[in-house]
């Protein structure tokens, strides 16, 4: 992870069955970020009726600007002490570099730079564009402007989901 790499599948699948296994999601789930992998995928197709009432996937694929997203992963600092999280371009704190509640100096995770991010962006090209492939074939994904205001982009959401299941 910290160079950007993919955890392996299959303990990917593990931890995500685990989690779906849980009383929380037997009315429904989101899965953000999974399935990364064409294997992620498939995994899924043929496991999800176990936690999905027999319902199929659906994916929802956010398009947003190359440069914001640079923005969003080299401006994210986060305080240690409250996990309060920070944009040092989009929503900085008052307080140069410092957490805006308890005054903690903010951390930065090591990966959040330009190089490692443009090695997930390799990542995704290679591995993930696959995935789009597959629930696009099935007709099952939809393209989302992530450019736009939060609520714009859940009611899009929302209502893709809903033409997606009819």
């Amino acid at each position: 992870m910290g160079r950007g790499e993919l955890v392996p599948d299959d303990l990917v699948n593990q931890m995500v069955a685990v989690r779906l296994a849980e009383p929380d999601c037997a009315r429904g789930f989101i899965l953000d970020g999974f399935p990364r992998t064409l294997g992620q995928a498939e995994w899924l197709d043929a496991h999800v009726a176990k936690w999905s009432q027999g319902l199929p996937v659906v994916a929802i694929q956010l398009k947003v600007d190359y440069t914001f997203l640079v923005r969003r992963i080299t401006g994210r600092r986060s305080c240690p002490t409250c996990g309060s999280i920070y944009n040092v371009y989009l929503n900085p704190p008052k307080d140069d570099e410092r957490c805006d509640l308890d005054g903690t100096p903010l951390e930065r995770r090591s990966d959040d730079t330009e190089e490692v991010f443009a090695d997930r962006l390799r990542s995704y090209e290679e591995q993930t564009q696959p995935v789009v492939a597959h629930y696009r074939a099935m007709g099952r994904l939809e393209d989302m402007d992530g450019d736009q205001p939060v609520s714009a982009v859940t009611d899009g959401i929302l209502a893709a989901v809903k033409r997606l299941r009819s």
